[in-house]
């Protein structure tokens, strides 16, 4: 009876996580273990070169400060990016809550950015950005549009957090609306009852209970700016002058047109150490947050 239960259990796994594990393995565990190989190593495709060398790739890493100034370039990209986010998808799902007719609607709107790819989007934005508010401002005597924002190096920091930024905003709205939807209704209408407004409701009762969606939406966000490269490439190529380049389109630089592979996986597992420590981190402070009914 033990053998038939055993192998019975056994032809299930294999059925329905059988698939998964080896999903996991393939597309995961082997990719990553093989980049870890690939840090250690002077790897070249080209002649086919694989010499290993230890730690020394991650040596020539800490000595590269481009690869700094654009790691402390994306952590204010990711910093903002975040924020503009996080702010403006939980005000925008707390008011698509609030019962009125056609929401529904505009929900379906807000998310329809984040369907659009980081390619499309950029070429998109760059339109908007070189050639249609240029010609607004210059019609009607704008001095923040009179010139292309992708041409200016400030400009071009806060072109890439604002689309970013838009892209996101539907996704984090659908998770903080299923959030607010865990928020029990008695003990809104009770804070009524007791006097309290619309910011009190959300300061006292809101925010807290929400805690886990905020978690959430805040882990997505910092982890999709970090690896933002398709929308970077799309919208700036790097320029003016490699000002905004991000960390992850300086990796896929160094590696790929450099033809440094070792040092660009370095860079790579790097940036994956950063990402890891800042997301793991803000998920540890941020769950104590949470409280329960």
């Amino acid at each position: 009876m033990t053998n038939k239960k055993t192998i019975r259990n056994a032809g299930t796994f294999l059925l329905f996580g059988g698939p998964s594990v080896f999903a996991f393995f393939a597309v995961v565990l082997i990719p990553f273990l093989f980049g870890l190989y690939l840090t250690l190593t002077s790897w070249d495709v080209r002649v086919g070169d694989h010499t290993f060398l230890g730690f020394a790739n991650y040596v020539e890493v800490f000595k590269d400060k481009v690869f700094f100034t654009q790691l402390w370039f994306t952590l204010k990209y990711v910093f903002f990016t975040v924020a503009i986010a996080n702010i403006a998808a939980f005000f925008l799902a707390f008011a698509l809550t609030s019962g009125f007719k056609g929401q529904q609607f505009l929900r379906t709107g807000f998310f329809t950015p984040n369907l659009i790819g980081g390619l499309v989007l950029g070429y998109l934005w760059q339109l908007l950005f070189s050639q249609v508010l240029p010609y607004v401002g210059e019609k009607y005597g704008w001095s923040l549009f009179e010139t292309s924002w992708l041409t200016d190096t400030d400009k071009g920091f806060w072109a890439l957090v604002i689309v970013s930024a838009w892209q996101f905003i539907g996704y984090l709205m659908i998770i903080y609306i299923a959030g607010f939807m865990s928020v029990r209704v008695d003990v809104l209408e009770a804070a009524s009852i007791d006097g309290a407004n619309g910011l009190t409701k959300i300061r006292k009762i809101i925010l807290p209970l929400s805690a886990p969606a905020i978690v959430i939406c805040i882990f997505i966000s910092i982890s999709r700016s970090f690896l933002t490269y398709d929308l970077n490439l799309a919208l700036t190529k790097g320029g003016p002058f490699n000002s905004t380049e991000l960390s992850s389109y300086h990796v896929v630089q160094k590696a790929f047109l450099s033809n440094e592979y070792g040092i660009g996986q370095s860079e790579a597992v790097v940036l994956f150490a950063v990402v890891a420590i800042i997301a793991l981190t803000q998920a540890y402070f941020l769950k104590k947050l949470e409280v329960e009914e």
